[in-house]
């Protein structure tokens, strides 16, 4: 067995199930927002019963985020100890501000938003969602800060075979940082966005609390179509032009460019292949990628022939998993414009087969998160750190590949119990639905 797979393949399960709560928590809290900002100020109740009752899926998402969050920083030291010693003067300030920025402020605040609806003013109440919101946002900056860090280095010397840290905000803010934060952040507000969408539409179908079911879903859907034009441009458009500019290798990996062309193709679909690399059955739109990259339908983008053979991250992966990210993001706006128009036409509370269709879209989002997650982390193979230092320099060297094996399966076994204890209590508040208010929390 190998310890450097096994140990990525460990980081890859804690991450990937993680990395399912923070969007949920974001997106929902943003939402949150809006929804206690219009009860507050046209003084109304059912958007009351909306965000109390949102409020507590908010919490346990929330809960089981924490929860699952604590364990990937322990890798660090146990699994990565020579990518520690390497990069920890750098790796190591933004995850501290993000913990001391971000996670106590986000959890101080949802404590209040969640326990204090009847006991602060409606000012107060709404700013607590408010700085739960910031909370979360500045979270996933800092985490952002920390793995562009690794994309891009930037603001660092090489002393003694360790990076040290040269110019913090140069660090902070390196090429890869801002595209890569409001691209995934924007996701983030596409997930809160299905997820109160689907919820919403389940009550309808079911006939609970349909004032504030019907509220839920007017919010939801236009935020959602608005997000969803906004992932595609201007955030997604300038993450790849990012992309091609910095990491020319993982681009032409994405983008199933395996010669370099003048005028090169997008490719709308196509079945790659490793060995030799080739796309059987391409789709494509000549010259679009050229523009979409350098603004010029002639540029001159490198294939994968130009790199050296063990500087090519794993193709197949990479193309699968970037393609099918972008039709999730095309079934988003497809999803959200249709319920609009539904909306407009007074039409989307009959219509059935939509309203089931968002139910079953729900964790569409997460999975589109997910594959972006997957097209980044691949595609920078095999370096952990760009140019710097390459993945398999980086694992520990004390610790065995049995010892690993043992604690992904462990792992395994405890995200299993949580992730059904999470779906469990989820899916029994959505069919227990709205409360009605307290007489002091319907106060307004």
């Amino acid at each position: 067995m190998d310890p450097v797979l096994l140990a990525r393949l460990q980081f890859a399960l804690t991450i990937g199930f993680h990395f399912l709560f923070p969007p949920l928590t974001i997106g929902l809290a943003w939402l949150l927002v809006i929804v206690e900002a219009l009860g507050w100020k046209k003084k109304n109740e059912v958007y009351a019963r909306i965000g109390k009752f949102f409020g507590k899926i908010l919490g346990l998402i929330f809960a089981v985020g924490v929860a699952s969050g604590v364990v990937m920083e322990f890798q660090f030291g146990t699994n990565w100890a020579e990518y520690s010693k390497f990069v920890g003067d750098v790796f190591g300030a933004p995850l501290a501000a993000e913990g001391v920025f971000a996670f106590f402020l986000e959890s101080t605040f949802l404590g209040l938003y969640l326990f204090g609806r009847n006991k602060v003013s409606k000012g107060v109440h709404w700013f607590s969602i408010f700085m739960v919101a910031v909370g979360s946002t500045i979270s996933a900056f800092w985490i952002l800060v920390a793995n562009s860090w690794q994309q891009t280095p930037a603001g660092y010397v090489i002393r003694n075979g360790r990076a040290e840290l040269t110019d913090f905000w140069a660090a902070v803010f390196n090429p890869s940082t801002l595209p890569r934060f409001f691209h995934t952040f924007d996701a983030s507000l596409i997930s809160g966005a299905f997820l109160m969408a689907g919820v919403a539409a389940y009550l309808i179908i079911k006939g609970k609390d349909l004032d504030a079911a019907k509220k839920a879903m007017k919010t939801a859907v236009i935020f959602g179509l608005i997000v969803s034009l906004l992932e595609v441009f201007p955030f997604g458009h300038e993450h790849g032009r990012q992309v091609a500019q910095t990491q020319p290798e993982k681009f032409a990996a994405i983008q199933g460019l395996y010669t370099t062309q003048t005028g090169a193709p997008i490719m709308i679909f196509a079945v790659p292949v490793d060995d030799p690399p080739d796309l059987k059955a391409p789709i494509e739109i000549p010259g679009l990628l050229s523009w979409l990259a350098f603004g010029d339908v002639n540029a001159k983008i490198k294939g994968i022939n130009e790199f050296p053979q063990d500087e090519i991250p794993p193709l197949f992966l990479t193309f699968v998993s970037y393609h099918n990210m972008v039709l999730l993001g095309m079934f988003f706006i497809f999803v959200m414009a249709l319920s609009t128009y539904k909306l407009w036409k007074k039409t989307l509370w009959e219509s059935k087969k939509l309203l089931k269709l968002l139910i079953w879209s729900i964790p569409l989002p997460l999975i589109a998160c997910q594959l972006g997650w997957i097209a980044a982390e691949v595609g920078r193979q095999p370096w952990i750190v760009y140019k710097l230092m390459k993945t398999s320099e980086a694992a520990s060297i004390t610790v065995s590949a049995g010892e690993i094996l043992f604690s992904i399966i462990l792992f395994g076994i405890i995200y299993l119990l949580l992730g059904s204890l999470f779906i469990y209590l989820l899916v029994k508040e959505i069919k227990h639905g709205p409360e009605p208010l307290q007489p002091e929390e319907a106060t307004v």
